[in-house]
């Protein structure tokens, strides 16, 4: 008998949120992760949830709809991680008339069946805010709901449920052989270490490791029909005052969006390139930056250059090669492959994807599995996800609570960690009766407390784990104070 059910290669948002459904189900899964959680492509996202309006342009309809409606039900199950944002369309720009585009925002309004999210609007930029920043040559626009993501944090809460559900969740541990029979037999090697596991399925959701997992490790006979697709972005200190976000169409028929990051600074991209080469280190390119700068600068006063960027990074997509001509023509829908070859143990193969529809992904790779693994009733639309056991919107009440329970909490402590782990912020600051009980201070409010709390609840062993996967604090803290981050973390190791 097989030690697993499922056995998962990958540790970004498909691989953890198949182990989090399939978990649910009573399903005994092993989730395999070379590196971190979400230190691929899952942490290098534009950070929204979205339907993707340049997607209704191109006919994808159902993609569209299934991403709207996936807008609600992620803010509902996780409302510390997901929340509405506001999204400006110049008029002007677009290569559309704006009767055109109004009605395709009325499309993109009650595609999705639109609940709680404002609607479209058309905004005058002569006496609207959003209009400061804009050139004078931009005299109207629309406005429209989406929804922003901590992707990197909402792959960790899938991950933290799936565990609490009975899966293992393995990190920095890498399968290096897979050998096929009725069963799979798995070797493993962590640190230097070997074992084996065994599982009835195997699932390859390693993202841009697809191609290679296959050849390399499950030496499949025929090279996947993958493509790698990259995206990058930029980020620079805050361009405009306001939380509203802006969709820029660029000449190339793609848009680029400029929205609020991490309260001091503004993230622009993304880019659309064929890749090859290592997915674990894709750099921004500078022909990329600057398209991404050129884009900004066709509409905001003020011009930006290489010398604004304070930082840069970038995401390789494994999509489905659907032979486009161009990367931008991909399509963004998940494929979904399984290979029982000869009656032996199956292999699922996981394709494309977007973070907006990673649950939906999930649920259709157990569905997928029918034939070998019983039916049983999808859950995770209507269960909150860790810390997400509040109602949207209800975030001021979670943290004047918590610092009613913790005096000595600053208010903007308080958001940032409500914004982090929603109601299970009270587990960082546990014992502490005041701001020296949660130990050294890296930074503004980081504090050796949470990075405990990190170490032992939510697998992060490095610097990075913490400061740009778990937070964004790597942005604000200097050198010295990074470098006192992982100092901290080496100590801590064995106490």
């Amino acid at each position: 008998m097989a030690d697993f059910d499922l056995a998962i290669i990958g540790g970004g948002i498909n691989g953890a949120g198949i182990a989090r459904d399939a978990a649910g189900r009573g399903l005994k899964v092993l989730l395999l992760e070379q590196n971190d959680l979400a230190s691929g492509t899952s942490s290098a996202s534009t950070k929204l949830i979205h339907g993707g309006l340049r997607y209704l342009a191109q006919g994808e309809f159902r993609l569209v709809r299934e991403a709207l409606a996936e807008r609600e039900v992620l803010m509902r199950i996780a409302p510390h991680l997901v929340h509405p944002m506001r999204f400006v369309l110049p008029a002007a720009a677009a290569d559309r008339p704006a009767w055109m585009l109004r009605l395709g925002l009325v499309l993109y309004d009650y595609i999705g069946g639109r609940r709680t999210l404002a609607g479209r609007r058309t905004v005058d930029f002569r006496t609207d805010p959003v209009g400061v920043p804009l050139k004078r040559q931009f005299g109207t626009g629309f406005e429209y709901s989406d929804c922003t993501v901590d992707d990197s944090r909402l792959v960790v809460a899938n991950a933290l449920d799936a565990a609490a559900r009975g899966a293992s969740i393995r990190t920095r541990t890498r399968c290096v052989r897979a050998d096929r029979a009725a069963e799979w037999t798995l070797v493993l090697e962590t640190r230097g270490r070997r074992d084996v596991a065994t599982a009835r399925v195997l699932v390859n959701a390693a993202g841009p490791w697809l191609g290679s997992v296959a050849s390399s490790v499950l030496q499949l006979p025929r090279p996947l029909p993958v493509r790698l697709v990259k995206g990058s972005h930029i980020v620079v200190k805050r361009l405009f005052e306001h939380d509203r976000a802006y969709i820029l169409p660029v000449p190339d028929g793609r848009v680029v969006f400029a929205r609020p990051f991490a309260d001091h600074f503004t993230l622009i991209g993304t880019t659309d390139e064929d890749f090859t080469g290592d997915p674990a280190a894709p750099g921004v390119e500078p022909h990329e930056i600057v398209y991404l700068c050129d884009a900004v600068n066709s509409f905001f006063r003020q011009a930006i250059g290489p010398a604004d960027i304070v930082a840069t990074f970038a995401g390789v997509r494994a999509l489905f090669d659907d032979g486009a001509k161009l990367a931008r023509d991909t399509t963004r829908e998940y494929v979904l492959t399984l290979d029982r070859a000869g009656g032996q143990a199956p292999l699922l193969t996981v394709y494309g994807g977007k973070i907006t529809t990673y649950r939906r992904l999930a649920e259709a790779a157990i569905a997928r599995l029918a034939e070998v693994i019983p039916e049983s009733r999808a859950w995770t639309a209507g269960r909150p996800l860790p810390g997400g056991d509040f109602a949207p919107a209800n975030d001021d009440a979670l943290v004047a609570d918590l610092r009613q329970g913790w005096r000595f909490l600053s208010d903007a402590h308080a958001h940032r960690l409500v914004a982090a782990y929603g109601t299970r912020a009270r587990r960082v600051l546990e014992g502490a009766a005041k701001l020296d009980d949660l130990g050294p201070r890296f930074g503004p409010d980081l504090t050796g407390a949470e990075i405990r709390y990190l170490m032992r609840n939510e697998w992060a062993v490095t610097a990075d784990d913490v400061l740009w996967r778990r937070s964004k604090l790597g942005l604000v803290l200097t050198e010295e104070q990074r470098e006192g981050v992982a100092r901290f973390m080496t100590a801590a190791v064995g106490t």
